[in-house]
């Protein structure tokens, strides 16, 4: 698969993100306000994931789907239900 920009923008901004939090932490802040940066990292990349797999799942399935009468459509939507289960 492919990564376009946009999922490598997001990826950057929660790097940014880290080591913001790790600048806090260095900086003594207060634990409510790092973990209030944790929570929206931890956001972040939930997001991240759901559009890689949506990304991912509507490129298989246009494939599959060309295929015509042997498209296994059902299998994927299971890997793709699979993927986002497993990351959470």
């Amino acid at each position: 698969m492919l990564y376009d920009d946009d999922v490598k923008k997001r990826l950057r901004r929660i790097e940014g993100q880290v080591r913001g939090v790790l600048r806090m932490m260095d900086e003594d802040k207060d634990c409510k306000d790092v973990v209030s940066q944790l929570s929206a990292i931890r956001s972040a990349v939930d997001r991240s994931i759901t559009y890689i797999v949506t990304h991912n799942l509507e490129h298989c399935l246009r494939e599959e789907l060309e295929k015509g009468g042997n498209a296994n459509t059902k299998k994927l939507l299971e890997e793709a239900m699979n993927l986002m289960v497993r990351s959470r």
